[in-house]
Order: structure tokens, then C-alpha cells, then sequence
């Protein structure tokens, strides 16, 4: 019951979030310079054209009028039409969606499997040179961004010694027989591996870029965690019982050290998500975040309201999904 009443107050939270962000959006991409119509017409338009177009758009309203509008749509699923591509918004958004969370998810992996790696190997060589390399490598990780990272790999494994694709989600070569954008999970799905191994080849190096803060941040906060756990009673009575070290950290320590970690990356993993605008354009992959900007530059309103939404629907969701699991895995918690 507790857990129940939890679930239905942070569901009304995240409800009172969305509206309060498409309000700020709605009235900020309003306010700032720049009139998205002008740079739609030929520079011989004429004022009709210009007001015929603004009333297409419902630009000729005011502010609040244009809100109210819009809201009332979105309520029955209709998030307008885009400004420079004169589609529907949703059906752009939702198109280019799945490219971003293949991404992200691939870049989570990397940096649970990397950070969780190096927490470990710093925990059982406490005190020793490999532990004083896992900190210099966190300390890396955590000072270079995401798009300085993407920099460096595109001169590395891009231009010095060619590996990887450096641009695109997949080559255009490819006949791409799939029935939704989840071009990812839908290769392993129907084991078509060539068109997953070009997937992996184009999605390597953004996903790493995005992955090696994240993993810097959870290898710091992990190996913490296991050297505070390590030194409990448990883990000494396992080491009476003939564990090795290594057992002791992995099945004792490890379980018990991680709760923590595991709200730290789904608080992260919002942010990574939001590091794919950036990672998206360097890299040109054909994601959410490269559309974002593109909207940016177009002032395509409607466009850019959407994608904002979207983004932030993902973040409460995936913070909500975060504090359930939280709230499932430590018993102190689920039985409050």
C-alpha cells in the first residue's frame, strides 16, 4: 500500500512537471529573437504572404491565445505541424526516437560495464599502483566532456587509424527491412548480424564518448562504496570461511555496495540523454538530438516544444523508474 501511494505521488509530480516545462518552453521560444516565418519566405514575399503564413501557424494570436491553443492539442495528441519540414511534429519526434535511446542505452552499457570494471579492480588492489591508475583515470573521465572525447576519437579511430565510422547511423548501402526505427534491437531480433555489425560500427565511438564521464563517475562513487562494505562483519565472516578476496568483493561486498550506484546512473543517465545533442551532431548521427538542433537553427517552434517535452516525459520517467527500483531492491524501503 505504502509502495502504491508512493508510485501514484510521483506519477502527480511528474504530471505537474510536464505542464510546468511546456509552459516555461511555450513562453521562452516565443521571447527569444528571431521570427520563424521570415525565414520560411523568399526575401520578394509580400505582407499577405507573410500574415497568410502566421495565421496558418497561429502566430497571429497572442501568447497566451497561442498556449491555450496548442495545449488543448496536445491533450488529444496533436503536437502541430513543424515549421520547416511541414510534418507532423509527433511523427518526426517518435521517428527519430528510437535512434536516441539505442544510443543512450548502448552508452549506459558501456559505462555500467566500464566504471563497475575499474571500481572493482581499484577495490581489490587497494593501497596498491593499480588502484592509484584507477584514480588518474577517473580523474580523466571526470575533467574531459563527452564531445572533447568525441573529438579525440574521431582523430584517433577516424582519420589516424580509420576503425570505425565517424558519421551517420548506418550505411546507406544497407537495405534496412525493418518494421519500426529500432534498427538495433530488430538486427539481433531477425539475426541479421551484418547490418548489426555496421549498427555497432557507426554507434561505437558516440557511444563511448557519451559512456567515459559516466563511467569515471560511477567507478568513483562504486569503489567507494565497496571500501566502506568491505570491512563490514559479513564480508569479514566470508574471509573466515575461506573466500578469496575476490568472491568477498563480488558476492558479499558488491550487492550491498551497489544501491547507491544504481540512483546515481539513473539520475546520470538523464544527463546522458541529454549529452546526445551535442555527441549527435559531432558524429551526425540520425537521432533526436541532431533534430533538435536543427530546429533550433530553423526556429521550427512547434518542432523544438516537442522535442523538449519529449526529453523531459524521458527524465521524470526514467527518475520514477530509478526511485521504484530503489525502493524494490532495499527492504528498509519497500516496507515503510
Amino acid at each position: 500500500m505504502q509502495l502504491a501511494r508512493t508510485i501514484f505521488g510521483r506519477l502527480a509530480t511528474t504530471l505537474i512537471t510536464l505542464i510546468g516545462v511546456a509552459v516555461i518552453v511555450f513562453f521562452i521560444v516565443r521571447i527569444v529573437p528571431g521570427d520563424p516565418i521570415a525565414m520560411m519566405l523568399p526575401p520578394g514575399a509580400t505582407d499577405a504572404d507573410i500574415d497568410r503564413l502566421r495565421a496558418l501557424y497561429g502566430l497571429d494570436k497572442s501568447i497566451p491565445q497561442q498556449f491555450a491553443i496548442w495545449f488543448g492539442n496536445v491533450l488529444h495528441g496533436d503536437f502541430g505541424t513543424s515549421i520547416s519540414t511541414r510534418q507532423p511534429v509527433l511523427s518526426l519526434v517518435l521517428n527519430r526516437l528510437p535512434a536516441t535511446l539505442e544510443l543512450s542505452l548502448v552508452a549506459l552499457l558501456i559505462a555500467v560495464a566500464l566504471g563497475g570494471s575499474l571500481a572493482v579492480l581499484g577495490t581489490r588492489f587497494r593501497g596498491r599502483k593499480a588502484e592509484a591508475g584507477v584514480d588518474l583515470a577517473n580523474g580523466i573521465g571526470l575533467s574531459v566532456p563527452d564531445f572533447l572525447w568525441g573529438l579525440v576519437l574521431i582523430l584517433l579511430f577516424g582519420v589516424l587509424w580509420p576503425l570505425f565510422h565517424i558519421s551517420g547511423r548506418v550505411s546507406p548501402r544497407l537495405d534496412i527491412p525493418f518494421s519500426t526505427q529500432f534498427y538495433l534491437l530488430e538486427s539481433i531480433v531477425t539475426l541479421r548480424f551484418d547490418i548489426l555489425a555496421d549498427l555497432v560500427d557507426h554507434m561505437f565511438m558516440p557511444a563511448l564518448a557519451l559512456a567515459l564521464p559516466l563511467a569515471a563517475i560511477i567507478s568513483q562513487l562504486l569503489k567507494q562504496s565497496l571500501k566502506e562494505t568491505v570491512n563490514l562483519d559479513y564480508a569479514v565472516l566470508a574471509r573466515t570461511k575461506g573466500y578469496s578476496e575476490t568472491r568477498v568483493i563480488l558476492s558479499e561486498a558488491l550487492p550491498n555496495a551497489v544501491l547507491p550506484t544504481l540512483t546515481l546512473i539513473g539520475v546520470q543517465f538523464t544527463f546522458l540523454m541529454g549529452g546526445t545533442v551535442i555527441i549527435e551532431r559531432l558524429f551526425s548521427y540520425e537521432g533526436l538530438g541532431n533534430m533538435a538542433i536543427d530546429a533550433v537553427i530553423n526556429r521550427d517552434l512547434p518542432l523544438i516544444q516537442g522535442i523538449v517535452i519529449l526529453f523531459a516525459l524521458m527524465f521524470t520517467f526514467v527518475n520514477l523508474a530509478v526511485d521504484m527500483t530503489y525502493a524494490l531492491l532495499n527492504p528498509r524501503l519497500r516496507n515503510a
